[in-house]
């Protein structure tokens, strides 16, 4: 083939010129850590996989704001006063622990059904747009109070839809910074 200035070299997938340094087989190991990189390219970028670190999350936000919200809660002096120390701590961590338990429940729930809504629907229109976390968010919000009645799940839809049409848009906007 003559030297052609200016046309890229056209090489075979594979065996493409190494960089100087590298021999045949840290081809063979770039190759390997390429494959499982985009294994779990794939595994990150499915829908199972987001709503499970979206509820491993707020399971773990959750737990934290409810650990803290703790620290502000104000002993009942009445109620444990036959306790000795040892007994009135185990008690309060006790409680604490339900706390921690019930609200981080509570914030992984809506994380996993709001992401795995999300994702879904993102799969299926093929955009990431605001429509998204919109609908996403009337979903969610109207599994969340099925229980209450008609009148609450249109409520807690819509209300759940401004809420992730509002965070959305913040976290959307275009930085201030001027270049």
């Amino acid at each position: 083939m003559p030297n052609m200035p200016l046309v890229a070299p056209v090489f075979p997938a594979g065996k493409e010129p190494l960089p100087p340094g590298f021999t045949e087989e840290d081809r063979e190991n770039m190759l390997q850590a390429k494959k499982y990189q985009d294994f779990m390219t794939m595994g990150m970028e499915s829908c199972a996989a987001k709503t499970v670190i979206a509820g491993v999350g707020g399971f773990a936000i959750g737990g934290f704001f409810s650990l803290m919200s703790a620290s502000f809660a104000y002993e009942d002096p009445l109620m444990r006063q036959t306790l000795n120390t040892r007994q009135k701590a185990s008690e309060i961590f006790k409680e604490m622990g339900r706390g921690v338990w019930r609200s981080g429940k509570g914030f992984g729930k809506v994380g996993a059904l709001f992401a795995g809504i999300e994702c879904v629907i993102e799969s299926y229109r093929a955009k990431n747009d605001m429509v998204n976390p919109v609908a996403a968010g009337f979903i969610a919000g109207g599994v969340l109070a099925r229980n209450a009645g008609p009148k609450a799940v249109l409520g807690g839809g819509i209300a759940f839809a401004a809420f992730s049409a509002a965070i959305d848009l913040f976290l959307r906007r275009e930085s201030s910074e001027e270049d």
